[in-house]
């Protein structure tokens, strides 16, 4: 079996959000750095060359494919901010109703600018989160 593309790196994730060009991206993801790192009492850790994750867990499958993964996180992508929620969102419609604006894929939640949304909600839905992946997997500190 392949191991997983993203891992985490050595990279410096402050160093990485001061290079962004786009002046609102990254006012957005300093705001993201302190603020993913208060509420969940991780520092933070690059994961690829543009994830920045807070935690870790180790998971293995029934198919036997084993290995790690950030507990959550965030990447200032061009087009939007990718934000990673663990173990996906089948129980958070309640939470993401009050969200803001924003969009979901599989395990992501894409917004444009931290402005559309409502941040008390969002350390809600992390919390949330970071609770039903410790149910699956030990979430450990990074």
């Amino acid at each position: 079996m392949s191991a997983n593309k993203t891992r985490m790196t050595d990279q410096n994730p402050e160093e990485f959000v001061a290079a962004i060009d786009h002046d609102g991206r990254r006012r957005d993801a300093e705001t993201l750095l302190g603020f993913f790192s208060d509420v969940t009492g991780y520092r933070a850790c690059m994961w690829g060359p543009s994830i920045i994750g807070y935690g870790r867990y180790h998971y293995v499958y029934a198919s036997g494919r084993e290995g790690d993964f950030l507990a959550t996180g965030f990447s200032p992508r061009k087009a939007n901010l990718s934000l990673y929620i663990m173990p996906g969102y089948q129980d958070y419609g309640d939470i993401l109703a009050r969200l803001g604006k924003h969009k979901l894929g599989k395990s992501c939640l894409y917004i444009n600018k931290l402005a559309d949304i409502d941040m008390d909600v969002l350390a809600e839905l992390l919390r949330a989160g970071l609770r039903d992946l410790n149910d699956l997997w030990e979430v450990q500190p990074t």
